[in-house]
């Protein structure tokens, strides 16, 4: 469970063995641990506070651990939240205190995929982390906000980590392959410019998935006597879209999607339409938000927006995927491509807060059905004028709010509202 600090195991993959070793080999993330950044100051003082690095995969979160490990004098301590639980923690934290009672170094905990413990296994280091018995780094994928409790987050910083640009995944790259003694070096293997780039974009900001893509590329090269080509990197670089459908990009994408199609724009809407289909997302949840997002964005500018809407729901239900990816694209472009006004939506908020404030106020007597002779004795229905009966079937001088709001508005008609 204690750690040594780590060593090259050459049966490793590629991407585990060219783990940077110091802060200046980690690339992507200088606003945590470049030059004058906290973090960084913080490590190489050797006091890095607990804290959650929080970014996508292969963006550096346990590399990052590593090299506080190699730097600082503590001992060091990891566990994974997938197969860890309050047992294995108890037994670091009592190590800790005992190492920490007999002058041995401060002991750094690391939790991987720490948003998997549940409440009661994140409760288990509080007191650990309060007391500076132990000096927490989780790495998590998820929004911290959601899954990690609120009480150990507030014991620890967290450090938001940016998925990797594509050039960086680049100098990756070419790092592993002039590196001798933990990348290909010693026998450079010949990569043509064009696959180097295929390379660098199929990790798609995840330096893990290029790194280990260009070993299997190499393998399967020199398996041939040839050289990485792009054809070489198509072979073996087969790779699900990152798309995690309860976590972030989730609520992400989805986001984008709504955002495209209020602003007008559809072609990032079907861009960001594909993106989720393509990786798997329920298109019934898509066609629901489409659905929503008629009335709430288009609205009164283009009524039948919310008939196009309901079909294209409707329609995904009954045909399901494949096919269904042409229904809600034309759906998203026909919402991208019409008016928009939301007055229909400020109303509801608007009529929604008065609710809110003056509770349950009394239906005006004269709005009430009488359906017996005591009702319409005690004046239910007494002075109601029948719309119909006047012209443009408006009763001008009726009133339909209760008295206490009769001279609100809470519908503000735009100049795109169709009907006003």
């Amino acid at each position: 469970m204690f750690d040594d600090r780590p060593t090259i195991d050459r049966s490793a993959p590629l991407a585990a063995r060219m783990r940077p070793r110091t802060l200046d080999e980690v690339v992507g993330q200088w606003r945590l641990v470049g030059p004058d950044a906290p973090l960084r100051r913080a490590i190489e003082v050797d006091r890095p506070p607990s804290c959650i690095l929080w970014g996508p995969p292969g963006s550096g979160k346990t590399s990052i651990a590593q090299v506080i490990v190699r730097i600082t004098h503590a001992r060091f301590a990891t566990l994974s939240a997938v197969s860890s639980g309050v047992a294995d923690l108890r037994k670091v934290i009592a190590s800790a205190e005992a190492g920490r009672r007999d002058g041995l170094a401060h002991t750094i905990l690391f939790i991987d995929e720490i948003h998997r413990f549940n409440k009661a296994q994140q409760d288990a280091v509080l007191h650990a982390v309060e007391d500076g018995t132990i000096t927490l780094i989780g790495a998590t994928t998820e929004n911290p906000s959601f899954e990690v409790v609120a009480p150990l987050l507030s014991r620890a910083r967290v450090f938001k980590l940016d998925a990797l640009q594509h050039d960086e995944i680049r100098s990756l790259l070419i790092r592993a392959l002039n590196d001798p003694e933990r990348g290909l070096g010693l026998d450079p293997p010949l990569v043509e410019p064009d696959a180097l780039e295929a390379l660098a974009t199929y990790g798609a900001g995840d330096a893990r998935v290029s790194l280990n893509a260009l070993e299997a590329a190499v393998r399967d090269a020199r398996a041939r006597s040839g050289s990485v080509t792009v054809e070489t990197v198509s072979t073996v670089a087969q790779r699900a879209l990152p798309y995690d459908k309860g976590g972030d990009a989730h609520y992400d994408t989805i986001s984008a999607f709504i955002k495209s199609i209020r602003g007008s724009d559809p072609d990032a809407a079907v861009y960001w339409l594909a993106r989720m289909l393509e990786a798997g997302e329920d298109p019934m949840f898509v066609a629901r938000r489409i659905v929503i997002l008629a009335a709430e964005d288009v609205g009164l500018a283009d009524p039948q927006a919310l008939s196009v809407a309901v079909a294209a729901q409707q329609a995904t239900h009954l045909i399901g995927m494949p096919e269904c990816s042409l229904i809600l694209s034309e759906a998203a472009i026909y919402l991208s491509r019409a008016p928009k006004s939301n007055s229909a939506k400020a109303a509801y908020s608007a009529a929604a807060s008065a609710v809110r404030q003056y509770g349950a106020l009394s239906v005006p007597l004269h709005l009430r059905n009488a359906p017996t002779g005591l009702m319409a004795a005690h004046g239910y229905g007494k002075g109601y004028q029948y719309a119909h009966d006047f012209e443009g079937a408006v009763a001008p001088e009726q009133q339909h709010l209760p008295d206490e709001l009769q001279d609100a508005v809470f519908y503000e008609p735009t100049d795109r509202d169709v009907i006003q």
